[in-house]
Parts: C-alpha cells; structure tokens; sequence
C-alpha cells in the first residue's frame, strides 16, 4: 500500500450545481393536440400547424381546473451536475422521471467536493415544522469550509489508498461522503417537472408555500429557466395558478 498523507491529496471544491438541456421535445403545442383529441379526434393532429398563443386560455383552462394528462406528452432530458445528497433527494420523484447517474462501480470517482457558498444560510433557528435558516458568522463559515475540507482530503486520501492496494472501487468508495459531486441524466415531462417545482422551489407565486434545501433549490430554478423558453403559455399558466401541478 502506498502512504497517502491526506493534506497532500488534492481536491476541487465547489458550491454550485450544473443544468445543462441535452435533449428536448416539448412546446405549448404539445399541450393543445393532445388535449383536443378528446372532442376533435383526429382533427386534433392540425394544432401541430397552429399559432400556440391563439389557445393560451384552453392552456390555462386545463392548468386551473387541473387536467394534468395533456401537460404529459412531451419530454426534456437534463445533464446535472451537484453534490450526492442532492440526488439522493431528487429520486424521491420517481413518477414521470428517468435517471441514470455515474457509477462508483465502474469509474473512479473524481475528488470535487462541495461547500457552501458565502450567501448559504447556515443556522436553522425554530422547532421541527416551523423553523427558518438565517446567515452564518464569518467564524461559522470558516468553520464550515474548514472542517468540510479536511473531512474531504481525509476521506479521498483513504479511498485512494484502498484503490492502490487493489480493492475493488465498488467497495473503496464506501468511505467517500454525500458532499462528493455527481453527475446524472434526468428526463422528464412538463407535468412531473411542475410537481418536482412546486415542493422543489420557493416562490411568491406559489399558492402551497415550500421549504426545500437550498441545494436541490438551485437545481430546481435552472430547470426551469430551460423549461420556461420551451413552453412559455404552459409556464405562465403554472405560475398563473399558484404552481401547483396538474
């Protein structure tokens, strides 16, 4: 085995997620075919043709009084970027969603690790259920950066080590923590990207009010920014009716 000193390993750390669109097929004129072939048939195919912006109200229609099926046919696949813990939330939403994430298993994990950034709120004052988060001390995020910093080396160092003595990395990478960077495909329709919004994303809109983490939060707003240039009627008529899903 070799010896690995951990203050000499080298990492990367880092305090913002990564959204990329790699594929989509979604606009408002997907909401409309699929909602007018229940009283047109195949007549309905003709709104592939038509201006979106001349049924914005049958958009908003189906979005008020909760006709959520049409909202369904299409598709959009996400490239994300953040830390093991906020996937680990992300696949709480399983209805409507496909993932594939980076394995341990089959490639040596790289050493980006997360801390967070200088605007995080560190300190959770209040009870269980009815608490709020309030900025940290410039003590508190040194604090917080430094002991993140040399749990990460620590944690590397020792999986590197188990890597170098032949130990399969299915089970050296047991030692790394959540804080430990990922990388996955998400792919998802406008009606299971509206659900995972609405408890996902603080807005003044929002007629339920949610309290996500902040992390899976900065996912969650650039989502959406993508989502709002494909299907700008459907995303007006989400906020219009308190982002709440169909």
């Amino acid at each position: 085995m070799t010896d690995t000193p951990a203050e000499n390993v080298k990492i990367e750390l880092r305090s913002d997620v990564t959204v990329e669109l790699v594929k989509s097929a979604a606009s408002d004129s997907d909401v409309l075919w699929a909602a007018r072939v229940s009283t047109a048939g195949e007549q309905s195919l003709e709104e592939l043709q038509k201006d979106p912006e001349r049924s914005k109200g049958l958009i908003n229609f189906l979005m008020r009084d909760r006709h959520g099926s049409p909202f369904e046919h299409n598709s959009m696949t996400f490239f994300i970027s953040a830390p093991i813990f906020v996937f680990r939330e992300f696949m709480r939403h399983r209805v409507g969603w496909s993932y594939n994430e980076e394995s341990g298993r089959y490639r040596e994990l790289q050493p980006v690790f997360y801390v967070p950034g200088t605007d995080r709120k560190l300190v959770q004052e209040g009870r269980p259920g009815k608490y709020v988060f309030v900025d940290g001390t410039e003590e508190q995020h040194r604090l917080v950066e430094r002991t993140m910093d040399d749990s990460y080396r620590q944690a590397y160092a020792q999986y590197q080590e188990m890597l170098a003595a032949g130990v399969a990395r299915e089970v050296a990478r047991a030692v790394l923590p959540v804080g430990l960077y990922s990388s996955m495909y998400a792919t998802c329709n406008a009606r299971s990207l509206m659900h995972f919004l609405g408890l996902r994303t603080q807005h003044e809109l929002a007629a339920v009010p949610s309290f996500p983490q902040r992390e899976i939060e900065m996912v969650g707003e650039k989502m959406e920014e993508h989502w709002a240039r494909l299907m700008p009627l459907t995303y007006a008529a989400f906020n219009k009716n308190g982002r709440v899903a169909p």
